[in-house]
């Protein structure tokens, strides 16, 4: 006669244990609109309190120094591009990615992306790409480090953007430099 597969103990205490933790969780949100009641009324002065920030100042901060090198490296891209139109297909995608991630940087209010100066395209296309893929290499490094110093949705954004960058870097590294590399 088959036997029924049974759970043991160990299973039941552990799930006993993990999923009250894991109910609690799944009702926090990442994404608090506001804190504060809007028009409450100080009950010592009698005059309407300020509200806080919906968005924490170095979460705007942290998304405004990303947003302005995404900006950066978009021109790089741009520059390139232009420079070397035969590089106009393999950097399209690069593009696309970046324009993407300002849009998405941008949703987080308070977000301004400065407009740096474009910088000077390499003289030959292997030098251009070469520096591309270190421009995202370095990017890619300080999104992640800033991630780290965030939490919830922002911190996420960073690191799938820092992600991006990383991927797109090694991607435009030289197949020469990828095997010494090794």
């Amino acid at each position: 006669m088959p036997t029924e597969p049974r759970l043991s103990r160990r299973a039941v205490i552990a799930t006993a244990v993990v999923l009250p933790g894991a109910v609690a969780l799944g009702g926090c949100k990442d994404d608090e609109a506001g804190s504060g009641t809007p028009g409450a009324v100080d009950p010592k002065t009698g005059q309407a309190v300020e509200e806080t920030p919906t968005v924490d100042p170095a979460v705007v901060a942290s998304l405004s120094a990303a947003a302005a090198q995404v900006t950066l490296l978009s021109l790089g891209y741009t520059s390139t591009s232009r420079k070397f139109p035969a590089l106009r297909t393999q950097l399209a995608a690069g593009a696309k990615y970046h324009a993407s991630h300002l849009a998405k940087l941008k949703e987080t209010a308070g977000v301004q992306a400065t407009t740096p100066k474009a910088p000077a395209a390499a003289s030959t296309s292997s030098a251009a790409l070469a520096a591309l893929a270190k421009q995202e290499k370095a990017a890619a490094a300080a999104h992640a480090a800033a991630a780290v110093k965030l939490s919830g949705a922002p911190a996420r954004l960073l690191a799938m953007i820092a992600a991006s960058e990383l991927q797109l870097g090694t991607k435009l590294t030289p197949a020469k430099k990828k095997a010494d590399a090794s």
